[in-house]
């Protein structure tokens, strides 16, 4: 949740393993914050995060991967379930998140407060 919406660095979120992470951490680094599925078309996308995040993370950028399942039920797995799967199948090492909503009343306030910070950098579905 958020203290505040001044900043993004404003909210905690809970992470993979139910522990929770404040986003005040990553403050001073590049944030590419994503939402994934693990069974979806765009699956592959984690091997190219991972690649980037490999590349940059030195220099700086950090990937936050966020699961969702509200994309056609393509992120049906547990917490447990998500994280085998991104390591197993592509190498993760990008610090993955709780799955959430990022769309409608349950959508996580971090991505209400994405959304409303730059309305339509996220697409006609993010809007």
């Amino acid at each position: 949740m958020a203290d505040t919406l001044e900043s993004v660095y404003s909210f905690s979120v809970e992470t993979l393993d139910g522990r929770v992470a404040r986003l005040a951490d990553f403050k001073g680094k590049v944030l590419l914050i994503v939402n994934t599925a693990s069974q979806c078309g765009f699956t592959p996308q984690y091997a190219g995060l991972e690649a980037l995040y490999r590349t940059y993370k030195q220099s700086g950028l950090e990937v936050l991967g966020f699961p969702c399942n509200q994309f056609g039920g393509q992120e049906p797995g547990t917490a447990a379930d998500i994280g085998m799967f991104c390591e197993r199948n592509y190498g993760v090492s990008f610090p993955m998140f709780a799955k959430i909503d990022v769309n409608g009343e349950k959508a996580h306030p971090l991505y209400r407060f994405l959304k409303k910070e730059k309305p339509g950098l996220l697409g006609p579905l993010g809007s």
